[in-house]
C-alpha cells in the first residue's frame, strides 16, 4: 500500500488547480503591493503642498493593499490545511473496498494517487477510479 504523487494518468481525469497558482498570486500582489507603496511616496513628494492629498484616501488605498495581502496569507494556509486533509483521506481509502457511483466499478484500494483537487485510487483489478461524490467505501 503506498501513496503517491502523480503526473498523468491514464483516465480522463486531470486536476484543475495548480499547486503553484497560489504562490504565483502570492508574488504578483506583493510586486502589486510594492508597486503601490512607490506610488504613494511618489505622489506625496510630487503633491501640491497647497492642496495635499486626502489622509483618509491614503488610508484607504493601503487598507485595501493591506486586505489583499493578508487574504493571500490565508490562501495558503487554507492550501496547506487542504493538502493535509488530502493525505489523510488518500491514508483512510487504502485498504477499503470502493464502488462507483455507477456501480459498474468496485475493487480494494491498493494504492492511491493524489491531485492537488482529488484521489484517484488505483484497485486491485488494475482500474482506477476517482473518490468522489456517490463512491460507495466499505
Amino acid at each position: 500500500m503506498a501513496v503517491s504523487g502523480v503526473n498523468n494518468t491514464s483516465n480522463s481525469y486531470t486536476p484543475t488547480v495548480s499547486a503553484t497558482d497560489s504562490a504565483g498570486d502570492a508574488s504578483a500582489a506583493t510586486l502589486n503591493y510594492e508597486s503601490f507603496l512607490k506610488l504613494l511616496v511618489a505622489q506625496m513628494k510630487n503633491q501640491d503642498p497647497t492642496q495635499p492629498m486626502d489622509a483618509t484616501q491614503q488610508i484607504a488605498q493601503l487598507a485595501t493593499f493591506s486586505q489583499v495581502e493578508q487574504t493571500i496569507k490565508t490562501n495558503k494556509n487554507l492550501e496547506s490545511l487542504l493538502q493535509r486533509t488530502a493525505l489523510s483521506e488518500a491514508d483512510a481509502v487504502i485498504g477499503r473496498t470502493v464502488t462507483s457511483a455507477d456501480g459498474k466499478t468496485t475493487g480494494v484500494v491498493k494504492e492511491v494517487k493524489l491531485y492537488s483537487d482529488g484521489i484517484i485510487a488505483v484497485l486491485d483489478t488494475g482500474k482506477e477510479l476517482v473518490i468522489g461524490p456517490g463512491v460507495i467505501m466499505k
